[in-house]
């Protein structure tokens, strides 16, 4: 088949959702299939064909609630005269798919939408975005969800939309079947019988390291205990983030447009009175400036680094405040590492799919956002740690699942079946 993929986002860019499509383009190259990937412009591209997949790349931006800028037309008319057997889109609120809205009618091939869990669902800007949103999804011969019950996968089901399959996420087999370097803890200055907590997420201020390094200053362990934050940082121009904000307020009408200016302009003013909130990096300085037996690192691993990290630690733990559904945990699985979490995005399903895991309860507010108690979260971590048996049994099911069900090999079988129209 010839099979054309849009994603706003791929490789080199770094994210979940691109480490997902490589993966899944790859091994659909490697099953004897033409591949070519649709995306944003990237200057450190060096090559349109990476391990036999395609990249056509176009200079465009935005989305339809922040505004598409660059040549839509041209990737319009690119959708319209394509050779391809079947199109599949991943992502809404992008503008791979945002810039077909106008014409997805007209695309004759078969049609096929990742939503990606609709995470601005709740958002009062969207609000017109998603009353379009079914008779989108209704133009698409089938979607594909990674949860059985998340807020995407039921707003299809609340507007009777049922032609779609749940396909889980996974980890990379040929990553996880690494040997465990044995200096590793060694390379990081991490103690020997030191207790080391991972995780792993951009620093966002949304992937809850702050929660999790206030918890980890909290917790009581009987051992030395170290925590490794890592991340990296998030690459929006302040210039991006001043266009996304004027093009919202000329979506307001006039008197909620000066409402807002006058709440973000009252926002910045008690914030020059008040002392900044402290963040992770206080906490680590507080934790690691104390004479006691707790370290925190923050650290910006190469992805190499990030796979010895899962294989050679004592416990994943994550508190993001929104996910879909984290690929982290199925990578803790495949490392054989225990992981706790918070209840976000479909982690409880992960939770049942890999027997790998220990969910730690949290309120979601009404945006659904997941917002854990630092204490509540001390309590989880120094239960685990004090529980080696737990945890060893945690590791031993999480790899077996995940070997059985929740490689890319498998996972991409699925998609075939979906882009072939072999599906039940």
């Amino acid at each position: 088949m010839k099979i054309l993929i849009g994603t706003d986002y791929y490789y080199p860019s770094i994210g979940g959702q691109q480490i997902v499509l490589k993966e899944i383009a790859e091994r659909l190259v490697k099953l004897g299939h033409k591949v070519t990937i649709v995306t944003s412009k990237m200057h450190s591209r060096q090559a349109n064909n990476y391990n036999g997949v395609n990249i056509k790349e176009f200079d465009i931006k935005g989305s339809y609630v922040h505004g598409i800028q660059g040549k839509v037309s041209d990737y319009q008319n690119f959708m319209l005269s394509n050779k391809f057997d079947v199109i599949m889109i991943k992502a809404a609120q992008g503008w791979t798919i945002d810039a077909l809205i106008p014409i997805l009618n007209k695309i004759k091939t078969r049609k096929v939408f990742i939503p990606c869990g609709f995470s601005a669902l709740y958002d009062q800007h969207y609000s017109e975005y998603y009353k379009i949103m079914p008779d989108i999804l209704r133009q698409f011969d089938h979607l594909i969800f990674y949860a059985s019950d998340y807020r995407d996968i039921n707003f299809a089901r609340q507007h009777n939309i049922t032609n779609f399959s749940i396909i889980p996420n996974g980890a990379s087999k040929i990553e996880f079947s690494i040997p465990k370097e044995s200096d590793f803890r060694e390379r990081l200055n991490i103690e020997k019988n030191s207790f080391v907590i991972l995780t792993v997420g951009t620093f966002t201020g949304g992937k809850g390291h702050y929660e999790l390094a206030q918890a980890f200053q909290m917790a009581n362990f009987n051992q030395p205990a170290t925590l490794i934050l890592n991340g990296n940082q998030p690459s929006i121009s302040p210039k991006l983030k001043t266009n996304v904000l004027i093009k919202k307020y000329l979506k307001m009408g006039p008197r909620s447009m000066l409402k807002r200016i006058y709440q973000n302009l009252l926002y910045k003013f008690r914030l020059s009175r008040k002392p900044s909130k402290r963040d992770w990096m206080d906490i680590a300085k507080e934790v690691n400036s104390e004479e006691s037996n707790k370290n925190i690192i923050i650290t910006n691993l190469q992805r190499q680094d990030v796979i010895q990290a899962f294989l050679n630690f004592d416990l994943f733990v994550f508190a993001s405040n929104v996910e879909y559904s984290p690929l982290v945990l199925f990578e803790s699985a495949a490392a054989g590492l225990p992981f706790l979490t918070v209840p976000v995005g479909n982690s409880k399903e992960i939770i049942k799919w890999t027997q790998g895991g220990v969910l730690c309860p949290a309120p979601a507010d009404m945006n659904g956002r997941t917002k854990v108690n630092p204490m509540i979260l001390a309590e989880e971590i120094v239960k685990l740690a004090s529980n080696s048996k737990k945890r060893k049994q945690l590791g031993k099911e999480g790899k077996k699942n995940w070997e059985n069900k929740l490689t890319w090999g498998k996972i991409t079988l699925e998609y075939e079946k979906v882009l072939k129209g072999i599906i039940n």
